[in-house]
């Protein structure tokens, strides 16, 4: 699958987000990347910042949260686009929650693993 292809996914599966869970996120940038630094094979995606729960007064002026789409172990672990797709909704998701302080195991006890 095309980087362009791969973005337009993630774009489609941002559009999925509801509007009102959008809104609420403040000072975070999407990106799609081929591969993690260090070349992580089943690193799917990354949120790199400051949790929305814990930010306090001192935050004004930080640069922008990366919520990070990699492309490539992506693909790996799926067989059609149709599951690309899904993966990517998930990912997307998933890194969305931890900008709103949500950890991986509370992720994975309401099925977003």
């Amino acid at each position: 699958m095309s980087p362009e292809r791969f973005e337009e996914l993630v774009g489609e599966a941002l559009d999925e987000v509801p509007v009102e869970l959008m809104s609420l996120m403040n000072n975070v940038v999407f990106l799609v990347e081929d591969l993690p630094p260090g070349g992580g094979d089943d690193l799917l995606g990354v949120y790199e910042g400051v949790a929305l729960t814990e930010r306090g007064w001192d935050y004004a002026g930080a640069l922008p949260d990366r919520i990070t789409i990699f492309r490539l172990p992506t693909l790996r672990v799926c067989d059609t686009e149709e599951d690309v797709v899904e993966e990517v909704a998930i990912t997307v998701v998933h890194e969305i929650a931890h900008h709103f302080g949500i950890d991986d195991q509370r992720l994975h006890e309401l099925g977003w693993a």
